[in-house]
Formats: C-alpha cells, sequence, structure tokens
C-alpha cells in the first residue's frame, strides 16, 4: 500500500500534466483562427472579365412639331404607357377656328371662279368692234393700222383674263394646301407614345405654354439592353451564345446566367473597350437602366482541374495550411472566372488554403483552421 509521500507525489504529477495540458490549450486557442477552403478538382472556366451596365433600348425626348398650350397631359415621373397611346393634348380651339375660316374661304373662291371673269364681257365687245373694223378694212373704208390695233385689244384682255383665272387657281390652290397644313396640324395634337415604355421625366404640364420642338418629357422604353464592356486583350475569343455570369452591383450574390447574342465590330472611341449585348437570366423589372456590375464570359473549359477561389490568391501565390502552421506557397495559375481559378501547379487536392483576410498572416504562422462550408 503506498505511504503519504507516494501518494502526494502522485498527486503533484497529475496536477503538472493538467497544468501543461491547460497551457497547451490556452496556447492553442489565442492562435489566430484562419478561414480556409479545400482544393478541389472541378471544371475551371477560362473566362474573360469585363464590366456591366443596364441601358433602356430606346430613349427619346417627346417633343411636339408644333408650338401651343398642354389641355392636358397623362405623363407624371414613372408614368408607364404602351405604344400608340396619347399622352398630351394639346389646345385645338384656335387651330379650329382657323379650319373653318380658311374653309369658308376656298368655297367663297370656288363660287368667284364658277361665276367667271369680268374680262368675259370686255372681250366680247372688243371682239365685235374688231369684226367690225375687219368688214370696214376689206370694204377699203379703214386703215390696216387700225385693224390691227383693235385685234391686239382683244388678245391683250384675253391674256389679262387668263392671268386673272391663273392667279384665282393659285390663289384657291394655296387655300387648299393651308387647310390641309391645318389639318395635319390638327392631328399632331395629340401626341402619342412611340414605343412601350415610361416617362422617367416630365419637363412641361397642363396649362404650360410650349414651343415647337420643345422637350416635353424623357421617355424609354420597357425592353433593355445589358451591355458588357470588356478590354483589347479579352475580346479575340468571345463569340455569340458563349455562356456569361453576371454579377450587378445592386443584387450582389449570386451571380446570374447569361448568354452573349451580339458582338459590336468596333471599339468605344473614349475608353476604348469593345461592347458585347448580353441576354441575363434575370426578372425584367430588376433590370433598371443605369445599375451596373461585373461580368465573366466563358471562352473554354479544362476538365477536372484543381481550383481556389480567386479571392485566395496573392499574386501567383497561396497561403497554406499544413499542420497548424501557414506556408507560403508559390503556384502556376492557369484559367480564371469570376470566382475561381485553376492551380497548374504547387498545391494538391484537398490541401487547405487561406481564403479570407489574406493580410493578416505571414508564413511560419501557427492558426486554427475553420473550414469554409460549400
Amino acid at each position: 500500500m503506498p505511504n503519504n509521500s507516494s501518494r502526494l507525489g502522485l498527486q503533484l504529477l497529475a496536477a503538472v500534466v493538467v497544468l501543461v495540458a491547460a497551457g497547451f490549450g490556452v496556447v492553442y486557442y489565442l492562435r489566430p483562427v484562419a478561414q480556409v477552403v479545400l482544393v478541389k478538382r472541378q471544371p475551371a472556366p477560362n473566362a474573360k472579365p469585363g464590366s456591366v451596365v443596364v441601358l433602356a433600348e430606346r430613349e427619346t425626348d417627346l417633343k411636339s412639331e408644333y408650338g401651343g398650350r398642354i389641355l392636358r397631359t397623362a405623363l407624371r415621373p414613372g408614368s408607364t404607357f404602351k405604344a400608340g397611346e396619347p399622352l398630351v393634348w394639346l389646345d385645338t380651339r384656335e387651330l379650329e377656328l382657323n379650319i373653318a375660316k380658311t374653309e369658308s374661304d376656298i368655297e367663297a373662291q370656288q363660287k368667284r371662279i364658277a361665276v367667271g371673269s369680268p374680262y368675259d364681257g370686255q372681250i366680247a365687245n372688243a371682239q365685235d368692234d374688231a369684226d367690225a373694223k375687219e368688214s370696214l378694212f376689206k370694204m377699203g373704208s379703214l386703215a390696216e393700222s387700225d385693224l390691227k390695233a383693235a385685234q391686239r385689244g382683244v388678245k391683250q384682255l384675253e391674256q389679262q383674263r387668263n392671268l386673272q383665272q391663273i392667279e384665282d387657281q393659285q390663289r384657291l390652290d394655296g387655300m387648299k394646301n393651308s387647310l390641309s397644313s391645318l389639318k395635319l396640324q390638327l392631328s399632331r395634337m395629340v401626341l402619342t407614345a412611340p414605343f412601350d415604355g415610361a416617362a422617367t421625366a416630365v419637363y412641361a404640364g397642363q396649362d404650360d405654354i410650349i414651343p415647337s420642338n420643345a422637350p416635353i418629357a424623357h421617355l424609354i422604353t420597357s425592353s433593355r439592353l445589358v451591355v458588357a464592356k470588356v478590354s483589347e486583350e479579352d475580346f479575340a475569343n468571345i463569340r455569340i451564345g458563349q455562356h456569361a455570369s453576371v454579377r450587378f452591383l445592386t443584387y450582389g450574390d449570386p451571380p446570374s446566367n447569361g448568354t452573349v447574342t451580339q458582338i459590336l465590330p468596333s471599339a468605344d472611341p473614349d475608353t476604348q473597350r469593345y461592347m458585347v449585348y448580353l441576354k441575363v437570366d434575370i426578372p425584367p423589372e430588376k433590370l433598371v437602366p443605369g445599375i451596373t456590375g461585373e461580368v465573366s464570359i466563358t471562352v473554354g473549359v479544362h476538365d477536372n482541374a484543381l481550383t481556389v477561389p480567386r479571392r485566395a490568391v496573392s499574386g501567383h501565390s497561396l497561403y497554406v495550411v499544413n499542420d497548424g502552421r501557414v506556408e507560403l506557397r508559390h503556384v502556376e495559375l492557369g484559367y480564371m472566372s469570376l470566382n475561381e481559378v485553376e492551380v497548374l501547379s504547387g498545391v494538391q487536392e484537398g490541401e487547405a488554403v487561406i481564403a479570407d483576410q489574406l493580410d493578416q498572416f505571414q508564413p511560419g504562422d501557427r492558426v486554427r483552421v475553420s473550414v469554409e462550408k460549400e
């Protein structure tokens, strides 16, 4: 049976072991926590980055060819409409009075022409006089010069009548043209929507007097364009039909799937970036003109590749946690996408790499790891 001194020694030894274990535990739990991801194998897309912006497919200022007072308007900022829908009614009362007056003037002018020319009687009298003088000339009782003067008088009166008839017809034609112009103006005193869309700004309202061709409101179409802008070095391999991953800053993650639908053949002269149109799988009401984001267009894929998140890469290096200690690995990178990057050498499948707050760690640091959930 152990004596008292032996029992005391065992108790002291046990206490030392507990204290040492506790010390190791405290030291361990005082280590910083590294958020890590595991290197995994999966398809690695070769994706070209770019920026995106949402635009209205078409926008325009609503204008009137004619000035006048706005009698009524259906436009408010944000109001929507369909193509051909009446939007603004201009006051037509003065115009209708002008139309009525012009129609009355036309009727009077037509009656005047129908009555005939006042020159008709003068011509008849002059012709009778010329005929009588011709008889006297044939009998030798009148000089030839007197006969010719009488005949010239008939022709002069006929010319004056013809000129008057031309002027009367021109006046009538001018009135008819004025009437047509007034009726055309009347038909355009109601301004209609040029397309399905909405008003983003309204510059004039009811009872305002507007000059001709002054903007009344700014209109945009309901249809949208998602335009990607890609640098020259990334543009060459982009083709219609390729997959795109689009993240709008307004909505954040997850990104939306898209497809390249059109490629413009020339660069923007201001930015020297090429523009690509995308169809994006996102509810239309979320495509608000002016929102921006980023895009990644897939131009190729490596199957069964080692991949890590792009945010884990620092230059051409990764911070790998091996047996609780941080190692700086220089790696060779391959294809890149919006979120992932292919690693050709430097790590193996299943190794843990730090994916968050990289600037908080140095090679040789001892850390605890927390594996991110996928």
